[in-house]
């Protein structure tokens, strides 16, 4: 069975004619007929029912298109693949982050990259981690950064970092004046939090009960640049990732360590068995020496007797890529 001949049947049953798909398809009307016709014999059953000039589709006929369109649809994900690597080979990189990842931290990132970035055409995206990961399966990015609520299987990946958490109070705020935040001193101000379903809010949600304290809630929200903005516009106080705190050091918010640990992690991705460019390979780099720069300013922002307490940790098995 010809792939033209079903090329031209798909075309019939969208545009609705012979005529129709002659001009689509730039081929003349009589040569639409042969091929169809061809495609009939071939199936050994009629596909259309001819009542003068009209084509009218059995029953047959629609059920093949079902099998066709998948077809076309692989060829176009085929098409899109191709195009992507072109775009690779010509020394584009594409890189997509989670929002905790891909503002502040990722901009700093690659402005130490600017020497390599001469070279080379970067493309950022900024989505959800389940969209990055939906990337990296596909092939479409070199580099992915996901929070560890999303599964990486199937997926070249490497623990980034954990970071703990830190309260976030405005300037001014009673809560600024200590040096470690506990869990009560929390609960005595309005809270805006991420959603219940974020496995850091559960984390949270656990910590606060074993220390049998209620937070009082006022907002939740997904992502914690806008817990950030909550914190900033006065709506109540929140415990953030130290990573997007450096990102408020200059916006009028005062940070400082939580007593307990509330855990962040961070994941690379990339897709499976393909080998990291030697871009990536120093973006890696950097991206370490970035967090680490990144919590040393933000120990610096807070008093002299806090600075002592952990914000990051990199994994002794992180993978090596």
């Amino acid at each position: 069975m010809l792939s033209r001949d079903i090329e031209i049947f798909r075309t019939v049953m969208i545009a609705g004619s012979a005529t129709r798909a002659g001009k689509v398809l730039g081929v003349s009307q009589p040569a639409v007929s042969m091929s169809l016709q061809r495609l009939e014999r071939q199936a050994g059953l009629p596909l259309f029912v001819r009542t003068g000039a009209r084509l009218v589709p059995t029953q047959e006929a629609q059920v093949l298109l079902e099998d066709v369109q998948e077809h076309f649809v692989g060829m176009e994900v085929i098409q899109q693949r191709l195009h992507t690597l072109s775009h690779r080979g010509g020394g584009r990189v594409r890189i997509a982050s989670f929002p905790g990842l891909g503002g502040g931290f990722l901009s700093r990132v690659l402005a130490r990259l600017s020497r390599e970035r001469e070279r080379k055409l970067v493309s950022l995206e900024v989505m959800l981690s389940s969209a990055v990961r939906e990337l990296a399966l596909r092939g479409e990015i070199e580099l992915g950064l996901v929070a560890e609520s999303v599964s990486v299987s199937g997926l070249e990946h490497a623990l980034f970092a954990q970071y703990f958490g830190v309260v976030a109070c405005p300037v001014g705020h009673p809560l600024a004046a200590n040096n470690v935040v506990t869990p009560q001193q929390l609960a005595s101000y309005p809270f805006v939090a991420l959603k219940p379903d974020d496995i850091v809010s559960a984390r949270l949600g656990a910590i606060c009960c074993a220390n049998g304290v209620s937070l009082q809630t006022v907002v939740e929200t997904s992502y914690t640049f806008n817990l950030c903005e909550l914190v900033r516009s006065g709506v109540g106080v929140a415990v953030v990732n130290p990573v997007t705190a450096c990102d408020y050091l200059q916006a009028g918010l005062v940070f400082r360590p939580f007593s307990e640990r509330l855990e962040f992690s961070a994941f690379t991705v990339w897709p499976a068995g393909q080998s990291p460019s030697p871009f990536i390979r120093a973006m890696l780099v950097e991206m370490r020496k970035g967090l680490e720069a990144d919590m040393t300013t933000l120990k610096a922002a807070m008093p002299a007797a806090s600075r002592r307490i952990e914000l990051h940790r990199f994994s002794r098995a992180q993978v090596s890529i």
